[in-house]
């Protein structure tokens, strides 16, 4: 009987993995025929997008890298620039320096980013940048992941054992596959990791948060010929002559473009963001492909509302790579915090500013939670805290107006002038003013233990549509209510995230709703709730106490309800 069972058992995994590749192959199939029927000349195709790797300039990389790690500094030489001072990633470079040699430019860091587990240097590979090309891309991803289930599935049962699909498909080597191809496509399907990646561990399928996590910071990064056509095409043939320096290896590599420091004619350092080609009118394409990915292998469950979701995605990605609407977002913040005493904002330089390149002033802090050991106290944590959590409220109730990326490395700390420096707008979006006083009713009502308030302004604001069974209605007040009580009692106390147990009872009412809500919630709610879980969950890392209570009081409340 054992013996049967296991062939059952095999002939269904050989099944669904002989579909999955046949799926992969019409893909594949589709598009090289598209290929061939667009692009007689093959040659010249793959010279303009760039389909290969640059292992001359991956050799120089790490050449330079190992040459800088062998070589002791020396006394009175070129100064150190501090590992993780921008963002968290550091390169060894060897930039462009007018009038001199790469040589006479200081070096940077030390060419590792340090993890959990260990460290990881960044990597250099081409982006691909056509529609076509990513498919491409796609396409192999899918087989690779079936032709692993099939030879996975027939190992297991031959121990005798009863692997599921799931498992089979999210199996390690097929996470380390999906990764590393989100790192080397970069786009929007890094960007929904990086975002997803930002909600509690416990939320999310274990395996789906492994991934997430795994492609929080880990996009390669342009090599030097395709940095260099984006560049001209931007900036101009003379765009040197903007440079006093250039560093031409990042010091930052994320989902949607790299950033470099450098150093404008007249001695002024910035910072310059670039975007990776063929990224923006990809969107749509990658989106459509990581929703299929998603529901296929049933990761999610159906009250999630995943199409909506990815439209919301959509529309946010789309802002995202118009660094021009960046740049006037970060130019409407310098004028919202100018007479804020802890936030200051870069400052946009328009003349070398395009929709696809931002120039920024240089930011001098640290990472946030990288801080140096000398600067990581308790007391300066609870000061980060405090005040990120006061500019998320004043963004909500008085600005109207939110940077809604919750990206921890979105905050520096500057210990020299003890100010928080926040990094990177391009999530930032208004919310129309009836939505906002509405939702505020609604947390004020939490914090006043008022239930019946809570049911109908959720009812007004349309998580609820009145049709629901009383267990999903009693599951999201009880949700609402909790998330009220940080913000509620009295003001003079401070609300300890170190032994918060708010997470955790949000959760366990979050199976009843995913499997009973009958509608999805409004569309500024992706984004406003995703900027107020990576607050929460950063205090909560930070282990902080926050006088949630009185800022709510003062900021946030309703006085009239």
């Amino acid at each position: 009987m054992s013996t049967r069972k296991n062939l059952y058992y095999l002939w269904c995994v050989g099944s669904s993995a002989k579909d999955v590749v046949k799926r992969a192959a019409a893909i594949t199939s589709g598009g090289l025929e598209t290929w061939v029927n667009t692009s007689p000349v093959v040659n010249s195709v793959l010279s303009r997008y760039q389909w290969y790797s640059d292992p001359q300039w991956d050799k120089a990389v790490e050449l330079s890298r190992k040459a800088q790690v062998a070589a002791p500094p020396k006394t009175g030489g070129t100064p150190q620039t501090k590992a993780g001072q921008v963002r968290h990633y550091s390169t060894t470079a060897r930039p462009f320096v007018r009038g001199g040699k790469p040589e006479d430019a200081a070096t940077q860091g030390e060419g590792e980013e340090k993890e959990a587990d260990g460290s990881r240097q960044m990597q250099s590979s081409s982006v691909p940048a056509s529609r076509l090309s990513r498919l491409f891309h796609y396409g192999s991803l899918a087989a690779g992941v079936g032709m692993n289930v099939a030879a996975h599935g027939i190992s297991e049962m031959a121990k005798g054992n009863s692997p599921t699909m799931k498992s089979l498909i999210l199996s390690d080597s097929n996470i380390e596959r999906i990764t590393r191809k989100f790192a080397q496509m970069r786009g929007a399907a890094l960007k929904i990791g990086q975002l997803m990646s930002f909600q509690d561990e416990k939320v999310l399928p274990r395996e789906l948060y492994v991934i997430l996590s795994k492609v929080q910071n880990s996009a390669n990064f342009m090599p030097q010929r395709q940095l260099l056509r984006v560049l001209k095409r931007e900036l101009g043939e003379d765009w040197r002559d903007k440079f006093q320096t250039f560093d031409e290896v990042p010091i930052a590599a994320a989902s949607i473009g790299q950033v470099h420091s450098a150093v404008l004619a007249d001695g002024t350092k910035v910072v310059v963001k670039i975007q990776y080609p063929g990224v923006k009118d990809s969107i749509d394409s990658d989106l459509n492909n990581l929703l299929l990915l998603l529901t296929a292998s049933s990761l999610l469950p159906r009250g999630l509302f995943l199409d909506k979701t990815i439209a919301n995605a959509r529309k946010e990605l789309r802002w995202e790579c118009d660094y021009l609407r960046e740049a006037k977002a970060l130019q409407k913040f310098e004028k919202l915090l100018k007479d804020d005493p802890v936030f200051t904002v870069p400052h946009v330089f328009e003349d070398y500013t395009t929709p696809n390149v931002l120039t920024m002033s240089m930011m001098e802090g640290d990472e946030i939670m990288k801080l140096p050991t000398h600067v990581e106290t308790q007391e300066v944590k609870n000061f980060i805290a405090e005040h990120i959590m006061r500019l998320c409220l004043e963004e909500i109730a008085t600005f109207e107006y939110m940077q809604t990326d919750p990206n921890w490395a979105n905050f520096l700390y500057n210990s020299k002038t003890h100010k928080i420096e926040l990094l990177d707008f391009g999530a930032s979006r208004p919310f129309p003013h009836d939505f906002i006083q509405k939702y505020r009713k609604l947390l004020t009502y939490a914090t006043a233990g008022n239930r019946p308030g809570a049911q109908e302004m959720s009812k007004q604001l349309g998580y609820l549509t009145g049709l629901e069974s009383q267990a999903m209605i009693d599951a999201h007040v009880d949700s609402v209510m909790t998330l009220g009580e940080p913000f509620a009692g009295d003001l003079e106390t401070s609300f300890d995230f170190k032994d918060q147990t708010v997470s955790d009872r949000i959760r366990g009412n979050i199976g009843l709703m995913l499997n009973e809500r009958l509608c999805p919630p409004p569309e500024e709610t992706y984004s406003l709730h995703r900027k107020f879980s990576g607050i929460f969950l950063l205090c909560a890392k930070l282990r902080a106490s926050v006088p949630c209570s009185k800022l709510f009081h003062d900021i946030f409340a309703v006085k009239d309800t």
